[in-house]
């Protein structure tokens, strides 16, 4: 017997090291990788023997390390088949283990290693091993540091799965271990503190005495111990971590720079530890207070130390007061309210914090970021902060009305969140609102040694989600204290003005003027919110906050600047007091004038290509007028005549392009909602007849949209070719200005008892839509093949996809656009300088191609909305031979468009009593092609790596690779946004006739009385519908049931609610197809979608369908039946037990992981979407960061690949 259990563990090592040679020939490694699993997949006990047998020292670290993978194995998939007694027996020898290991010459991975797999088997077999193993282990840890080390590891990975999820160890096991883990503390922590203070003192002394092996001996253990502590820190009582000296002995090791920084660990782990309601909360708080004093303790000495020129602080200096600081922000975002009662230690921890914001250093200033927005979001939560009638004296009256305790700590808070802080904060957030790279060299001076963002500064994000940080803490100072916020603004803001007409070359200053007009933004928002009842609702506050803007809007209505950059700059001031003129409209008019003075200011024919930064500057100032008209509100009512007759004049004197008079058209649209739907509508009128008269001549048509080559004629005619964009562009944001507000709705339903008012732009569809399809139309035709190949090249050349958009499919980000550039939101582009007269070239037609389908699908997708007008008035005959007449040659991104923008829309939309009119005729179309399309792609980019698109023939992207990933993106693009449709189509509210699946109940034995046809459910459901229509069915269906095989989770998450109504119908219905179809088709899909991992996000719904199907089904149709009888992996009898699970529960909950259970068997695990979600048992607890210290961190994988710490010291 024993000869037979060396001859397999010598075939095992030989397989080991053929499997881990690379060196050996393929199919050698392939046969021992198989020898392996059948060993670990055999007899459990020869699996055991045999490993026991290599782990022994007479065998390599290699072969050593795969047998400890294969006991992990055993313990945790193969533990139950072991007798109780073989189990205690392999217990005992894996402890035994411990000792034999317990040596300096081995390697950490094997003291690792055994550590793992004596925690697992505690872990697995529970708490009366558990209470056995202690006083063995307790007497191990006192024999030398080596073998306190493996004691301390070990300690280590026990508590893994109590804070890590782990499905093998869920309910009652996991309650078990947490309970005997917290029974043992008593025990556990003193052994903690104990080896803590005994090897920390040996390591210290034996460096002393130059006996540096064993000092590293001992700091391994000290290293390992603290490790162990920190598994802890998550979740032990914190009173017991304080009672039994951890939080003590951590503190202390926060001076000794060898071991501070897994010191700062523990801290870090305890800080945000969320205080209990019980009795022990006081004690909580005694331990937190204790916590809070340490911290603070090591935070004054650093910032004392670099405040002053008393010593250099080193990086690794700063790289500590990070950790602390990190530690500082969760311990006050998270536990302050255990030291608000005391009068002392809060206002020196806020100090401290202020300190670290204050701080040169960017990575200390932005931990401490965190901190104060935390704060002052939370103290300006609900019950709302109300400003005395003194203004900033005393910003609270009352946090009353609340929970009294958390109210009553609050405003003790509060207290000490005094002027001064407040002004500091402000301070340095307006200095640092700027970025390093937009200091010009020699001005760097002005900054001190404040380190400003860089790019970079790397792990924080980028500049703006900092940018957006500092402005909401900005909003909720300003709230807090809106004098001082003010005063603070309008002060820095006048003094850079000042300094700015100093400059012989302003514009190169400009940075910083730039940078204060947000901060500017954010205080005049806040102040003027309304919630904060206009600075607390006093009238001394009132005309002191009057005063400080009013002198702040004359300094900047006074500046007689023209450069175009300082011009813009100006205009985004004055917008940014779009808020202040709503709450004071004596100031309205003079901002209105000062616009346009600047407006005319700038240059308006602009020859030189150099100066086109002018335009762009006319641009932003126009666009100033909407965002002053949406801020200022009924403020601006009175000006709308002014303004309109300057309007009228510049266009007289040619001195206000088309672009420029949509965008303060577009001002006009957003004064009209504030005034009514009557003046609404007026304003439409007004705007949009002289656009009708032009936009519906048929002469224009004839010429351009009557025949394919008109659209050629178009591209050349510049003038016309711009003017259509210009009107079309102004009717997309008509209709987006033109809604209703709900108070107005509100009004007018009262007027008109009920009755819902038409749609301001209802009455223009019928003349506006019917030459944007025939436009559309002929833009499609350009890609049909008849017409594409006898285009002009420099028309062929411009239909190719534009550089912004390959940028984007390559995620490199948009390419630099010139000054004179105007983005549209999907980040393309046009040259707004190219409105003029200069022939167009290929890159201007190819920027009017795509705008001109941006918005004409926009406009159709928003025209859906008004319902009847668009549905009832339109002929469906030309909106199909505009929008799918030549689907079949139009790009994936082009489709992926049409879907988004107009198709879901208009499905969402669609009155029931139309969907017969409307969406067999688009949709059939659609679904034809794509489901063809995709297919063919797909099956391209699974079996040979390319996905094939249309949209990038011809483009030169630098490499093959760039090519692939280009046409994969835009594959799944094109295969998310068809399931988004489908989603759509399943949408609730447009399938309020299905009925809802009993979710509860046995096995369904449905009565067949009671099913109806299908077509009773075609007018209430449009799933029902669309599965009446064969032509929609079929190819809706077979793209279901592809996407499941498709490496693409979120497509299938978006498809699976289509499924699910597809479930809900053919279990009500009486339709044998559509049962048939559901049974065998889609079941088998749903299953093989969940071996692919991508679908793990969605596992969860596609086990519901699963259960759906067999439970409602399997008694009306074989095939559930049959589909999982077929899985490689199952026995007739697990059906049978897996059925009388299910007859003997009600919940549907328990139902799915019978399910769930069953397809795991059934497949031999091979379901990586289910396998996915189970823990990997990562080690997660030790150290949330990268540590820049000479040990490398312990890591874990479920397979048990090898952990390893390196040498200390």
């Amino acid at each position: 017997m024993e000869d037979s259990s060396t001859n397999t563990a010598n075939n095992v090592a030989r397989a080991i090291a053929a499997a881990l040679d690379w060196t050996s020939p393929p199919d050698a490694r392939k046969a021992a990788v198989s020898f392996l699993e059948s060993i670990k997949t055999g007899d459990v006990r020869v699996l055991a023997n045999t490993s026991f047998l290599l782990v022994r020292k007479d065998w390599s670290s290699e072969i050593r390390l795969h047998a400890f993978k294969m006991l992990q194995h055993l313990v945790r998939l193969r533990w139950e088949e072991l007798s109780s007694t073989e189990r205690r027996n392999f217990a005992n020898v894996a402890v035994d283990l411990m000792s034999e290991i317990a040596n300096p010459c081995e390697e950490w991975a094997l003291k690792s290693q055994t550590a793992a797999l004596v925690a697992e088997i505690v872990r697995r077999e529970g708490l009366v091993l558990w209470q056995e193993l202690l006083p063995s282990l307790f007497s191990l840890s006192s024999k030398g540091p080596a073998q306190a080390e493996l004691v301390s590891m070990m300690l280590r990975w026990l508590p893994e799965d109590i804070m890590v999820h782990n499905e093998d160890l869920e309910g009652d096991r996991r309650r078990l271990l947490l309970r005997g883990l917290t029974q043992s503390l008593p025990e556990i922590l003193p052994l903690l503190y104990t080896l803590l203070e005994r090897h920390f003192g040996a390591a210290v002394r034996a460096a002393g005495n130059q006996e540096m092996d064993v000092a590293k001996q001992h700091a391994a253990t000290t290293i390992n111990t603290l490790n162990a502590v920190n598994a802890y820190a998550e979740w032990a009582p914190l009173p017991d971590l304080a009672k039994y000296g951890i939080i003590h002995g951590c503190g202390f090791l926060l001076s000794s720079p060898d071991f501070r920084l897994h010191a700062c660990e523990f801290f870090k782990l305890v800080s945000p530890r969320k205080r209990p309601i019980d009795d022990s909360a006081s004690e909580f708080n005694s331990a937190m207070s204790n916590i809070f004093q340490i911290l603070m303790n090591v935070s004054r000495e650093f910032l004392h130390r670099s405040s002053s020129s008393a010593g250099v602080i080193d990086e690794s200096e700063f790289e500590f007061a990070e950790y602390i600081c990190e530690s500082m922000v969760s311990l006050g975002s998270s536990n302050l309210m255990s030291i608000a009662g005391d009068s002392t230690l809060l206002p020196l921890y806020l100090q401290q914090m202020l300190g670290f914001f204050q701080h040169f250093k960017l990575v200390l200033h932005f931990q401490s970021l965190l901190f104060w927005l935390a704060l002052m979001r939370d103290l300006m939560s609900k019950p709302k902060v109300v400003a005395h009638s003194a203004g900033d004296s005393s910003a609270v009256s009352s946090l009353s009305t609340g929970s009294g305790q958390a109210d009553s700590e609050k405003r003790k808070i509060f207290d000490f969140v005094n002027d001064d802080i407040c002004s500091a904060i402000l301070d340095i957030s307006f200095q640092r609102m700027l970025k390093r790279e937009k200091v010009l060299p020699g001005t760097e001076h002005t900054l001190g040694a404040l380190e400003l963002w860089s790019d970079d500064f790397e792990g924080r994000g980028d500049f703006g989600q900092y940018r957006w940080r500092l402005s909401e803490l900005i909003r909720f100072v300003a709230s807090y204290k809106p004098l001082i916020a003010s005063a603070k603004v309008s002060e820095r803001i006048i003094t850079i003005i000042k300094h700015l007409s100093l400059s012989q070359m302003p514009a190169q200053d400009l940075a910083v003027m730039e940078s204060m007009q947000l901060a500017l933004e954010n205080v005049v928002n806040a102040v003027f919110d309304g919630s904060n009842e206009f600075g607390g609702g006093s009238s001394e506050v009132h005309l002191a906050l009057c005063r400080i803007f009013e002198d702040l809007l004359q300094q900047l209505l006074a500046l007689k600047w023209t450069e175009p950059a300082l011009v813009q700059a100006l205009g985004h001031y004055l917008d940014a007091l779009g808020p202040f003129l709503k709450y004071f409209p004596d100031a309205v008019g003079g901002v209105i004038n000062k616009l346009f003075e600047l407006l005319n200011s700038l240059p308006f024919v602009v020859k030189d290509p150099s100066t086109s930064s002018a335009r762009h500057a006319r641009l932003q100032i126009c666009t100033s007028f909407i965002r002053i008209a949406k801020a200022a509100g009924k403020s601006i009512l009175p000006h709308m005549k002014g303004i309109a007759d300057t309007m009228a004049y510049m266009q007289r004197e040619g001195c206000l392009l088309r672009g420029e008079h949509n965008l303060l058209g577009e001002a006009f649209l957003v004064m009209a909602s504030a005034a009514g739907i009557q003046q609404q509508q007026e304003v439409l009128a007004w705007l949009l007849e002289p656009l009708s008269q032009q936009w519906t001549q048929l002469e224009w048509q004839n010429n351009y949209l009557s025949e394919p080559l008109g659209l050629v004629r178009l591209c050349s005619e510049t003038p016309t070719m711009w003017s259509i964009f210009h009107t079309l562009t102004f009717f997309e944001k008509a209709l987006k200005r033109s809604g209703f507000r709900k108070a107005q709705l509100n009004l007018q339903n009262n007027l008109t008892s009920g009755s819902t008012p038409l749609h301001p732009m209802a009455s223009h569809l019928s003349w506006m839509l019917p030459p944007l399809l025939k436009l559309l139309r002929a833009i499609h035709s350009l890609w049909s093949p008849s017409i594409s190949q006898i285009l002009p090249g420099e028309v062929k050349a411009s239909m190719t996809i534009t550089d912004a958009e390959l940028f984007s499919l390559l995620g490199e980000g948009n390419p630099k656009l010139s000054k004179g550039a105007l983005t549209f939101t999907d980040g393309s582009h046009f040259d707004m300088g190219k409105e003029g007269n200069a022939e167009p070239n290929e890159s201007d037609i190819r920027n009017w191609l795509k705008g001109i389908r941006d918005s004409g699908y926009n406009v159709l997708g928003l025209s859906t909305t008004i319902g009847d007008s668009f549905f009832k008035g339109l002929d469906i005959d030309s909106v199909a031979l505009a929008l799918v007449e030549n689907i079949q040659s139009m790009e994936f991104r082009h489709i992926r468009q049409l879907v988004h923008s107009v198709l879901i829309p208009l499905v969402k939309c669609c009155p029931s009593d139309m969907w017969d009119i409307w969406l067999e005729k688009l949709l059939h179309p659609l679904f034809h092609y794509s489901q063809q399309a995709l297919s063919c792609s797909w099956s391209g980019l699974l079996h040979e790596g390319r996905a094939k698109v249309p949209d990038i023939h011809g483009i030169v992207a630098g490499s093959d690779l760039k090519v692939e990933v280009m046409e994969e993106k835009l594959l799944r693009d094109l295969t998310r946004e068809i399931c988004s449709l489908l989603s759509a189509i399943a949408w609730p509210p447009l399938n309020a006739g299905l009925p809802s699946l009993e979710q509860s109940g046995h096995i369904i034995r449905v009565d067949m009385s009671s099913l109806k046809d299908l077509d009773a459910f075609a007018s209430s459901s449009m799933v029902g519908f669309l599965l009446m229509h064969k032509g929609l069915a079929l190819p809706a269906l077979q793209i279901c049931l592809e996407t499941f095989t498709r490496t693409d989770g979120e497509a299938v998450t978006k498809v699976s609610s289509f499924c699910s109504a597809v479930v809900i119908l053919s279990v009500s219905t009486n339709n044998v197809e559509l049962r048939e179809f559901v049974s065998r088709d889609l079941f088998s899909a749903i299953i093989q979608g969940l071996a692919l991992e991508s679908n793990a996000i969605t596992s969860a719904d596609l086990v519901a369908l699963c259960r759906e199907i067999f439970v409602f089904l399997c008694d009306r149709d074989p095939a559930p039946r049959q589909v999982l009888l077929s899985l490689p992996c199952i026995k007739p009898h697990d059906l049978a037990a897996f059925e009388e699970a299910l007859m003997k529960t009600s919940s549907p909950k328990e139902q799915k992981q019978h399910m769930k259970s069953l397809l795991l068997l059934a497949t031999g695990n091979k379901l990586k979407a289910l396998a996915a979600q189970k823990s990997a048992n990562v080690i997660t607890n030790v150290s949330l960061r990268t540590r820049n210290l000479v040990n490398v961190p312990e890591t874990r994988s479920d397979d048990g690949d090898t952990l390893g710490l390196a040498a200390i010291l």
